[in-house]
Formats: structure tokens, sequence, C-alpha cells
């Protein structure tokens, strides 16, 4: 038998559900080349890219609703985002002395280069980490980490902490600085993962806030752009950035994920 009609053979076909409409514009753009639907399973999306001008990402996306609404084409792997680029320096920076921004800038300048997530900072312990003359050493269940850049900021906050005895007799890397609504909350206790994230967003802002007022009139556009992304930063892009950017990776999920940026950062730049 002869096929049908393209725009009759579309309409034989039902939407897959939650796609209707990524079936509608797939329908009108091969409609548009007539190609039904036995038509684009020969042709592939290569015709309606090179008409529609989609990007590899839009590509998977057609090619897995086609998929789903039985269309037979074969599966396109959604493309990895490209590294993201943003500069971490000035959250890693001592500006004052007081405790709460210290401990935060430890934070950020261990985690730049041993980009681990929040959940396994909670735990970390003061004996975990070992201070020589050039880098912090971290011990961990997972291995053994050599942190470059954060000794300024380990020293700091080690000084501020030890003017406190219940900071300075903590064990814990990030210690509450006071006490929280739980009953078992105390001044050098754990944090939950939910207050070092509130940390994060906070010292994060206030570094925007501080890079706003301090800038040069001639960084004033840099300065506002560096502030606006620092202000939508949470602690998990944080790290991701420190692996798009090189630091070794903490956990096999982790090697997976800084591998493939990596990787796509050096197609770029071949």
């Amino acid at each position: 038998m002869p096929a049908p009609p393209p725009a009759r053979a579309w309409r034989r076909l039902d939407a897959p559900p939650g796609y209707a409409a990524q079936w509608r514009r797939l329908a009108e753009a091969a409609l548009e080349l007539g190609l039904g639907p036995d038509q684009l399973s020969e042709t592939g999306l290569e015709p309606l890219t090179a008409a529609r001008g989609w990007k590899p990402a839009t590509v998977a996306l057609y090619s897995k609703v086609a998929r789903y609404g039985g269309v037979a084409l074969p599966r396109v792997p959604t493309p990895e985002p490209d590294p993201p680029e943003l500069d971490l320096r000035p959250l890693t920076q001592v500006r004052t002395q007081d405790p709460e921004h210290l401990r935060a800038v430890a934070w950020c300048a261990i985690a730049l280069g041993w980009p681990a997530p929040v959940a396994a900072f909670r735990p970390l312990r003061r004996d975990q980490v070992r201070a020589t003359t050039r880098r912090l050493l971290l011990s961990t269940d997972d291995g053994e980490w050599s942190v470059p850049g954060a000794l300024t900021a380990w020293h700091a906050w080690e000084a501020v902490r030890s003017r406190f005895p219940a900071l300075a007799d903590s064990p814990w890397v990030l210690p509450a600085l006071r006490r929280g609504p739980g009953l078992d909350s105390r001044i050098g206790g754990r944090l939950s993962n939910q207050a070092l994230q509130a940390t994060f967003t906070k010292h994060a802002s206030r570094t925007a806030q501080h890079l706003r007022a301090t800038a040069a009139p001639s960084r004033q556009a840099h300065a506002e752009e560096l502030a606006a992304a620092y202000r939508e930063l949470s602690y998990d892009s944080y790290r991701r950035l420190a692996l798009a950017a090189g630091a070794p990776p903490v956990a096999a999920r982790g090697v997976v994920r800084a591998a493939r940026a990596v990787n796509r950062g050096h197609r770029l730049v071949g």
C-alpha cells in the first residue's frame, strides 16, 4: 500500500504524554519539508536540523520525543554543557577577622582544591587536616588529598577560633558559631547540611556586596557582573565550577563529571 500523505500520517500518531508541544513542533518541522513519520525515520533529523538551525541539545530532545511517539530514530546523547567559568578567588580572600567570615573563607579555599559535597565537609575533623609549609593535606576514607592555596585562609581561621574556648576545643573543621533551635545544638557542634548551605549563600552574598562597594570606577562593570553571579551562586555550583576548572575529583561520581567537563573544554579549545 502506498504511504499516506505526510499530514495524515502525523495525525495518525498520538503525541507522547507530557510532550505535546514538542511533538507538534517536530511534526510541523517535518511537514515543512514534506516528510511523514516513515520518511523521517529514513532521513533522521539532519534535514530538519539544517532547515531550522537546531542546536545539539534541541536535536537530542526531539529525537527522544520522536522515539516516545513511535518514530524510529537513533538515540542522540544530550551534549555536556560547556565548562562554566567564574572567578572564585574573591570568595577565598580574607577581608576581616570576623569568625563567621573566616570560617566561610577557609571552607571555600579548601573546596577549590578539594571540591567535596556539603555532606563530606560536615563531618570533616581538624585532625584530618594537616598544614605544611606549602599546602594543606587532607586525609579521608577515600584517600589523601593535597590542597594548595588554602594556607592563608586556614591559618587565619585557626588563629581566630583559638580565642574562643568552645571553638578551640571543637574537633570539627566547620563548627557552629552559635546555638541553634535544636536541643542538642551548641557552639562548636556540628552544623547541619542546611546550615552549611545557608552559610555559603550568606558568604557569597556578602562577598558580592564587598565587590560592588570596593571596585574602582574602571572595574565597576566587571564587579557588578561578578556580584550578580555570586548572588545566585550555591555551594553545589561552586564545587562544580572548581571541578570544571581542573580541581581533582573527590569521589567516583565526581570523577565522571569532572572528566566530562574537562574533556569538553579540551574539545572546545581544539
